[in-house]
């Protein structure tokens, strides 16, 4: 399963070390406008190497086209594109042919394959989200042209975490510092947590928020097809992810039903509601509301200190990893939420575009 969508489908490939990683976008319509300093942009915020923050692995991530595009528009046929990577230091990787690392695919991927690659992890590497930047930007550019706006940020590193909803900070800050969160003293505190968990030779997970704005009624489908549960698998999908809510999510059971309903409302003569407590989402299905949820991430497992596991064989024997890796994936991880919530959208529009 490399294939994401239904409609709008994203197939990518490649892995960490290998020559490159790439992906194929079909079912793209036709016409499109590709902004290449905004697709170029939205790599940048992923790339590794942005800040002292994140892995000083140095990629220009530079994304080359080699189909679906004539004069700088979408002909609706396969977009092709491939990203070289420039930068391994594959023998970093050496020590860990015959162990399995704490808390990685490794031991998964082996006993499923019989084979695996070590080298960053392989397919396994979170280098592959390369591929969904580039075709969550292209999603993004069709749905801006829709007035659908996709924002994320990061609400909670380890236990710095903000307090109140989207609607109480101004999201536009939220790339003005490393962390990508738009309060600049807890970005701070959090900066401060990573780097010391960095120091430590150890790492530290966290939370990140998304809204989506702009999104009209009647997308998803009622049963197996709902919107919040096609949200929630591309969330899952993405590495690192442990849990998903939307709406009022895992805060739910504070409320009554009384406090929890959304009432509705004649709003000069259209219908509202008072509150978003179900996220813009009911019954599986859109409601026009603003779409929010929330993404949940464990600290990274590559850690630059001894831990005990074992060998291919069993024998127990004590790991220390080498190389260049995270303490803390979420600053990199906002623009990958935001990719993969913009292909569901698109995708949940299409589908219901083309009943």
């Amino acid at each position: 399963m490399n294939t994401f969508g239904n409609i709008f489908r994203l197939t990518s490939f490649g892995e960490s070390h290998g020559v490159a990683v790439g992906g194929i976008v079909d079912g793209c319509p036709a016409g499109i406008t590709l902004d290449m300093d905004f697709i170029r942009q939205e790599l940048n915020r992923r790339r590794p190497g942005q800040s002292s923050l994140t892995t000083p692995r140095k990629e220009a991530d530079k994304v080359e086209f080699i189909s679906g595009l004539y004069e700088g528009k979408t002909t609706g046929t396969p977009i092709g594109f491939i990203v070289r990577n420039e930068n391994q230091h594959s023998a970093d990787y050496d020590n860990l042919k015959e162990v399995f690392r704490p808390s990685h695919a490794d031991y998964a991927y082996h006993i499923k394959y019989g084979i695996r690659d070590p080298r960053g992890g392989g397919r396994s590497s979170a280098r592959e989200t390369i591929a969904r930047c580039v075709a969550g930007a292209i999603a993004k550019l069709i749905l801006n042209q829709r007035n659908i706006r996709i924002q994320a940020y990061t609400s909670r590193i380890g236990n710095i975490r903000l307090k109140g909803s989207y609607k109480d900070y101004d999201l536009d800050a939220t790339e003005t510092n490393a962390v990508r969160c738009p309060d600049a003293l807890k970005a701070s505190e959090m900066a401060a947590l990573i780097e010391k968990a960095k120091s430590e030779g150890d790492s530290v997970g966290g939370m990140i928020n998304c809204v989506i704005k702009g999104a009209p009624a009647g997308i998803g489908e009622p049963v197996f097809g709902k919107l919040h549960a096609a949200l929630g698998g591309a969330m899952l999908s993405i590495n690192a992810v442990k849990g998903f809510d939307y709406g009022d999510g895992f805060d739910a059971p504070l409320y009554k039903g009384s406090e929890h309903n959304d009432e509705f409302f004649n709003d000069n003569g259209t219908i509202n509601v008072r509150t978003n407590h179900s996220g813009g989402i009911q019954g599986g299905v859109s409601n026009g509301q603003d779409i929010y949820f929330r993404v949940v991430f464990k600290a990274t497992a590559t850690l630059l200190r001894d831990q005990h596991t074992v060998d291919k064989d069993g024998n127990e024997t004590v790991l220390k990893a080498k190389g260049r890796h995270d303490a803390c994936v979420i600053p990199r991880a906002v623009p990958i939420v935001e990719a993969m919530a913009a292909m569901t959208m698109l995708d949940y529009l299409l589908l219901s575009e083309a009943k």
